[in-house]
């Protein structure tokens, strides 16, 4: 069976569509002349234009609004022979079926996959041992793809090689002399975090002369942010103040970054400068599934059982990392930093 063009289809979160920006890499590899669309959310929109194995995004904010019958013309008029559903969503699965795409790819454990789609893997996440980017590789088998690809392969097929620039203010505030770090306290909701205490005792123990620090997140997160930016006046403000665009291309000019498990934290990764994540041991949460994947990443996490925090919305066992072992890492970091080519 021939196939000239795919539609990838993610309309979840910024760390999910990173880690599925593979899926596109790993397709190119497998057909270079077809064509990739990706259907998202407006607010992935930049992630996935910086991607250079994707040719054209599918905005689902504005796909949905339509008529389910102009909707599926929409998607017709794209051209694609091959649909595939890595965020399952029924209606999606409907609007698929009904353009007429020739091969629709979704997984056996969701019901209406059975009715709406005509090739089914065999693949349920939740109590998987693989990651979350080797399990989104996992529905391209039917296509020719491996079964698994292992996390050193898969880093290499990020391609975000189309970043935008940055406005001359923001770019000249790196500075080459010291080890410019991003911290990204806040997760919007998304993820465990590590909490405020724990990033200003993280700052604290950084030597001001080797670090330059830059806290990052929304205008909203900028003030919940305020008592820890008033207690180290040093540091600079960076909430509000970059498009998601922006930011992807700022981390690519720094050194590195500390995060809970949030999309920042996988753009990191994804640009290849120091991801640090800090991670609850509580599944499906853990690293072993959702760790940032590049070649310059580190997790922290207490290996226990953690089964009251899965009941509070917090993680006493997260919390519970002590900013010490981030700084003794990040201070090799500082040693090797001349040695690693950015």
């Amino acid at each position: 069976m021939s196939r000239t063009s795919f539609i990838i289809s993610r309309t979840d979160a910024i760390g999910d569509v990173v880690l599925t920006l593979p899926v596109a890499g790993v397709l190119k590899s497998l057909y270079p002349r077809c064509t990739i669309s990706f259907l998202g959310r407006s607010y992935t929109e930049e992630v996935v234009k910086a991607c250079e194995h994707v040719d054209r995004f599918l905005n689902w904010d504005e796909l949905k609004e339509l008529p389910q019958a102009e909707a599926a013309r929409a998607l017709a008029a794209t051209g694609a022979d091959t649909f595939i559903h890595v965020f399952p969503d029924k209606r999606i699965a409907r609007l698929a079926r009904q353009a007429g795409i020739r091969e629709r790819i979704g997984t056996t454990n969701r019901i209406y996959h059975w009715f709406t789609c005509n090739r089914l893997v065999r693949l349920s996440r939740r109590h998987s041992p693989f990651h979350e980017a080797q399990l989104n590789l996992q529905l391209l088998a039917p296509l020719g793809a491996k079964e698994l690809y292992s996390l050193e392969e898969i880093r290499g097929y990020y391609g975000l090689t189309r970043l935008p620039s940055l406005p001359p203010a923001i770019a000249g505030l790196p500075d080459p002399a010291r080890f410019n770090l991003v911290l990204h306290p806040k997760s919007r909701g998304s993820a465990r975090e590590w909490g405020l205490a724990n990033f200003a005792g993280l700052i604290r123990l950084l030597p001001h002369h080797q670090f330059k620090v830059f806290i990052t997140g929304t205008a909203a997160e900028g003030e919940l942010l305020r008592p820890l930016l008033q207690e180290f006046p040093f540091l600079t403000d960076l909430t509000g103040r970059l498009s998601l665009g922006e930011l992807m291309t700022f981390l690519s000019r720094v050194d590195g970054l500390v995060a809970a498990s949030t999309g920042p934290l996988h753009l990191a990764a994804a640009v290849g400068i120091d991801a640090l994540g800090i991670y609850p041991p509580i599944r499906p949460m853990h690293p072993g599934r959702w760790a940032p994947i590049g070649p310059r990443t580190k997790v922290f996490v207490n290996e226990r059982e953690c089964e009251d925090c899965r009941k509070t919305g917090d993680c006493v066992c997260m919390r519970g990392i002590p900013p010490q072992l981030l700084s003794d890492y990040l201070l090799t970091r500082v040693k090797a930093a001349s040695k690693i080519p950015k």
